[in-house]
């Protein structure tokens, strides 16, 4: 599998996620957000966690605007796969390709902890290493988490199994506790938890491990 992590100005997570793929066995390149194309024969993008331009404006908003970010939608649009972490997450539904968007947290408070996460369903690339209602420990770093959308879109979501992860208990006021949602093609997952900072015993977990080893799994068959 060919991957590609996305960085930004204020990124912070960009080798923590070269990291993680790269012991599932994936070749990883490095892109700046100046970047007008990707590398070729990409088979993923990834967009890491951290705090883009600073979060100004809105988290994602700015970053979404950067020329990688064109080229990351067609690659999403000629069928890529891309993962999206925390302000990657942020980023993907600013560019439109997912829905909804990151709200402030209920609590107005920055949470960083690890997390109770419930997988909401193992039909996709993302999360077939794992099985439906299976309770992961993965930590969270964000102010702006609070995942919210229309009633509609909410119901679109749920009906077609597009709700990847849940909170396993309340945490920031995310519609349906949302932690992680798939595109409609099952081939772009956006999610607030980090996978990419549960991947080592030595940082307090490998829960993160079965998303990247399924995820090189699934594309290297493909």
């Amino acid at each position: 599998m060919r991957a590609a992590v996305i960085v930004f100005p204020g990124s912070n997570c960009d080798r923590d996620m070269a990291v993680a793929l790269r012991a599932a066995g994936a070749d990883v390149q490095m892109v700046w957000h100046k970047d007008a194309a990707l590398p070729d024969k990409l088979d993923l993008v990834a967009i890491p966690g951290g705090f883009s331009f600073g979060d100004y404006l809105r988290c994602g908003a700015i970053a979404a605007q950067s020329p990688i970010c064109k080229a990351v939608v067609g690659h999403v649009e000629r069928g890529g796969y891309a993962l999206g972490v925390c302000n990657g997450f942020q980023v993907l539904t600013e560019t439109g390709l997912l829905p909804g968007a990151l709200m402030r947290n209920a609590g107005l408070k920055f949470i960083c902890k690890a997390v109770g996460l419930t997988v909401a369903t193992s039909d996709s690339a993302f999360t077939e290493g794992y099985n439906a209602g299976d309770v992961l420990q993965f930590p969270v770093a964000h102010h702006d988490g609070n995942y919210t959308t229309d009633p509609e879109t909410l119901a679109r979501l749920q009906g077609e199994d597009r709700v990847a992860f849940t909170y396993e208990s309340a945490l920031n006021g995310s519609l349906a506790d949302i932690a992680g949602v798939l595109s409609e093609n099952r081939r772009v997952l956006g999610m607030m938890p980090h996978p990419e900072r549960a991947v080592d015993m030595g940082h307090g977990g490998t829960d993160g491990q079965a998303l990247f080893r399924g995820l090189l799994g699934q594309l290297t068959q493909a």
